[in-house]
């Protein structure tokens, strides 16, 4: 097989720093490695990993704001898989997260989703 696997997703974030510390400080996720860049409208380039997935930031000068569109061509969300949606669920909210969407039974699993800093969507994914 020639692919082996999503290495990583790229974020644009508004301002990377409050992404960074929602990521960090909200969702679990540890910084693996920054490196500052010179390759303007880039600055810095940070990774961010929860286990075997690792996210992106990529801090530039003045990004451009995302169309509210809710199905607009384009990757539309980031799914984290979770060991208990309740419990997700209460943590985020007492973090003061809001559910985007609450928890729903597709049969085969429980989706939820919350919003980032950016407003870009979180799913939550509990696989039964």
């Amino acid at each position: 097989m020639i692919f082996k696997r999503v290495d990583h997703v790229e974020l644009v974030p508004k301002d990377p720093h409050i992404t960074i510390g929602f990521f960090v400080n909200i969702l679990g996720f540890k910084i693996k490695n920054r490196t500052k860049v010179d390759l303007p409208p880039m600055e810095e380039v940070i990774f961010l990993e929860l286990g075997d997935t690792v996210v992106e930031i990529i801090s530039t000068q003045d990004p451009e704001q995302r169309s509210k569109a809710p199905w607009q061509v384009g990757y539309r969300a980031l799914a984290l898989e979770v060991n208990d949606m309740n419990k997700a669920v209460n943590y985020l909210k007492a973090k003061g997260i809001p559910m985007a969407v609450e928890p729903v039974d597709l049969g085969g699993s429980y989706r939820a989703e919350i919003r980032d800093p950016n407003e870009l969507i979180i799913e939550l994914r509990q696989w039964k």
